[in-house]
């Protein structure tokens, strides 16, 4: 048994991880983003829009943090490759543990009648398939290295369901059964695979349509025992908890942050 398998004083503390985060250009990644750079971490953060990684990475260098970036889009496998083998080069050097989040993904609300071919593919492209071939290459470094957390950001929605969002609920399920799928299938060589799995967050995206449609948002609400939209940070703890030493006699599961709305059904 390796010092990796067992420690006597878990940590929190991230340093000596490389930490790659997907969708990290707004809303809950980049909140993730930052949090796992103030504890130590090296962050590599991922998104389409270039112009918010740069910004992303120069609020963690002057926070006194360590950051990269990579522009890909995860509905692309060649750009996750060429993810794969970014991290490999920065980690050259640093050799450090390598954390992967799984955080890219969008969703939309919209009647089932009324869902267009297109609208499906997108949604499974991102978070299934993307999230898959993410944690493929990804985890191919960790498995290599015989040690390494993922972490696919699931949602209540995975459980619960909410009418006009069948896609974005069907997709986020398979995220949480590809989480216990692979975690069977790697913790033996110690990966470790889990999904933290938010709800209803108030981000820069989500509070203008709230706003829009107070009805929705009073119904969504009303199901969150706690009495309130979440925020940002309210899943960082949950964030660095699962990237830690701390959770690494955790494998396969799901971790809500949602205000005892899944628990209320």
């Amino acid at each position: 048994m390796s010092d990796k398998d067992y420690k006597d004083k878990p940590s929190f503390d991230l340093t000596g991880r490389l930490i790659i985060v997907t969708g990290a250009s707004a809303g809950i990644g980049r909140e993730i983003a930052k949090s796992y750079a103030n504890e130590g971490a090296f962050v590599i953060a991922t998104a389409r829009t270039e112009e918010k990684l740069v910004s992303l990475k120069k609020e963690i260098e002057d926070g006194g943090g360590n950051a990269e970036y990579k522009v890909i889009d995860i509905t692309k496998v060649d750009e996750i490759l060429d993810l794969s083998n970014y991290v490999q080069k920065v980690n050259a050097d640093l050799n450090l543990d390598i954390v992967l989040l799984n955080n890219a993904g969008f969703g939309f609300t919209k009647p089932a009648l009324d869902i267009t071919e297109e609208e499906f593919n997108l949604i499974t492209s991102t978070h299934l398939r993307g999230t898959f071939f993410c944690c493929q290459k990804i985890g191919k470094i960790m498995l290599e290295k015989g040690y390494g957390k993922i972490i696919n950001m699931g949602s209540t929605w995975g459980e619960a369901t909410d009418a006009k969002k069948a896609p974005y609920c069907m997709a986020k399920a398979g995220i949480a059964h590809m989480t216990r799928a692979l975690s069977t299938e790697w913790a033996p060589s110690g990966v470790r695979v889990n999904t933290l799995a938010p709800t209803a967050t108030l981000t820069e995206f989500t509070s203008g349509t709230m706003k829009s449609n107070p009805e929705r948002a009073k119904a969504i609400v009303s199901r969150i025992k706690l009495g309130r939209f979440a925020m940002p940070s309210d899943h960082l703890g949950a964030a660095i908890f699962l990237a830690s030493s701390a959770s690494d006699f955790i494998t396969g599961h799901t971790l809500y942050t949602d205000g005892g709305l899944v628990a209320a059904g």
